[in-house]
């Protein structure tokens, strides 16, 4: 298909560049991420009409938090015709490796960088009955798991690394304990971040501790709901209780 192409459209030439020159292929290059223009794609849309276009990303799948949603959409809107030669993609390869349930999964993209908007993200989606995947990058990777061992101590998480590399790598555990071996062992690379499905009743630790715990830095109505999702008892009950711990 590379080769059959009029253009190849990129992340990065330089990246783009270097696999094409080992396969062997001279196809021109077309710069497009997320900051290209709408000239530019109405260029790439305008040659696509009469021969064929690819869109390649530097890694894994086009359009898998990578760009390429405003080419594909155009294209569909002018009826051009859109294919997919499927590829690696580290979602699904995470998942495969995980050791998490796998029968309903949700993707959503990257955890935000500012604390509060995580934990807001993790708050929202922390009630659906799923394994959760994000990516993540090594600088925040142990700031994610420390939030996320504050919110569910006790459900399971994967960090799986270099997908399909040379230092391909997974780990299992709770959020506690992944995020001290990260502080001890600084990833690298490309990383997913997988979080187990809320198991109902399956925590055994002290609701009252857990309780104190969430009150530090939040409402009696939040705290419960959080404590709530961890143990799996009655919100209402934690909230009368977390009422007479805050008047303590």
């Amino acid at each position: 298909m590379l080769r059959r192409s009029a253009i190849v459209a990129c992340e990065d030439t330089r990246v783009t560049g270097k696999l094409l020159k080992a396969i062997e292929v001279s196809t021109k290059m077309q710069r497009y991420d997320d900051h290209a223009s709408a000239e530019t794609r109405a260029w790439l849309l305008n040659m696509a009409r009469s021969e064929a276009v690819a869109l390649v990303s530097d890694a894994g799948t086009p359009l898998i938090s990578d760009p390429g949603y405003r080419l594909v959409k155009a294209a569909h809107d002018a009826n051009v015709t859109v294919t997919t030669i499927p590829g690696a993609s580290a979602v699904i390869a995470g998942l495969t490796l995980s050791g998490l349930p796998n029968d309903r999964f949700m993707f959503a993209g990257f955890l935000p960088v500012k604390d509060k908007a995580r934990r807001d993200v993790l708050d929202e989606l922390g009630e659906i009955e799923t394994t959760l995947i994000f990516y993540e990058t090594g600088p925040r990777l142990e700031r994610s798991l420390r939030m996320i061992a504050e919110i569910w101590p006790s459900r399971d998480v994967s960090v799986a690394r270099e997908l399909t590399k040379l230092h391909e790598d997974c780990r299992r555990g709770t959020a506690g304990a992944l995020a001290g071996h990260y502080a001890a062992h600084p990833p690298k690379g490309e990383i997913v971040l997988l979080i187990g499905p809320p198991v109902k009743g399956a925590s055994t630790a002290d609701p009252d501790e857990l309780l104190k715990e969430a009150l530090r830095d939040s409402s009696v109505s939040k705290a419960a709901g959080k404590v709530a999702k961890i143990t799996g008892l009655d919100r209402q009950t934690l909230y009368a209780r977390a009422v007479e711990l805050k008047s303590q």
